[in-house]
């Protein structure tokens, strides 16, 4: 189970750190382009060099789609290099009809076997249902983005809250089903999290919008994790993989890596 899962790997690595392997050919260090797969090789030397730090790693597929059929190749050797002590969670923001979901579903639950994805809630119930049924994965679902649009629309009010406090109860009543349901949140709204937080205390929370984004780290860790400070992944991408544009590049993301992991476990008063 993926619950199990996370609180194994947060108290074994004493960590609440997910990267993000949002690779791009256009930000990766320019030397790697004399290798004959430099998106892959790329990859493989930052997850060589910060796996013992995190406990998730997180692929935008949107960086692998846009690529075509050397994309999906690439997604299929970066997952086989991940180690089986970190979760691996597909960033696909899925969301259509019943059997449409049906096969999101399984190309990532069991095509690539992911342990978790992140899905769109806009089309209700039915739209999830078939990631849901997969128990021993699990399904992150959208709440309160990271991005400035999310005023758009998450913010509206729905009855006497808003609509992303909506989402969150609802997410809480879909996850007595199986317990494998969690909400994305951002660090970039942290006066949030603690409502959120409140009416979905048993569901882990993926956290990204720290680094380049500007999310309050302090903030996002006091509010975004449960009563044992545990519960939650924060996510880091461009600040850990992109740390640096030269051949030291994957020593300069392990640097970065263990920054973030102990300023975090400062907030969480842990070793």
């Amino acid at each position: 189970m993926f619950k199990e899962k996370l609180k194994k790997y947060t108290q074994n690595k004493n960590s609440l750190l997910c990267i993000g392997l949002d690779c791009d050919i256009r930000k990766i260090p320019p030397f790697l382009l004399e290798e004959d797969d430099p998106l892959f090789t790329f990859n493989r030397e930052i997850i060589e060099a910060t796996a013992d730090l995190a406990i998730a790693f997180k692929p935008n597929i949107a960086f692998y789609e846009t690529l075509g059929p050397t994309g999906w190749h690439l997604l299929e050797k970066t997952l086989e290099y991940i180690p089986g002590d970190c979760l691996v969670i597909a960033d696909a923001k899925r969301g259509d009809i019943g059997n449409s979901a049906r096969k999101y579903a399984d190309l990532y639950f069991q095509s690539y076997s992911f342990d978790a994805i992140t899905v769109s809630p806009y089309m209700g119930y039915d739209s999830i249902q078939p990631f849901i049924e997969y128990d021993d994965k699990a399904t992150f679902v959208l709440c309160l983005t990271s991005n400035s649009g999310s005023h758009d629309f998450q913010y509206l009010n729905s009855g006497s809250e808003p609509l992303y406090l909506k989402i969150a109860r609802k997410v809480s009543e879909w996850n007595l089903e199986k317990g494998n349901c969690g909400l994305v949140v951002g660090a970039t709204h942290p006066e949030n999290l603690s409502s959120i937080r409140e009416v979905s205390p048993q569901l882990p929370l993926l956290i990204p919008g720290i680094g380049t984004q500007g999310g309050n780290l302090k903030l996002t860790v006091q509010y975004g994790t449960d009563e044992k400070g545990e519960g939650a992944l924060i996510n880091v991408s461009r600040s850990i993989i992109y740390a640096s544009p030269d051949e030291n590049f994957a020593e300069a993301a392990r640097d970065k890596a263990l920054e973030y992991k102990h300023a975090i476990n400062a907030i969480r008063k842990v070793k």
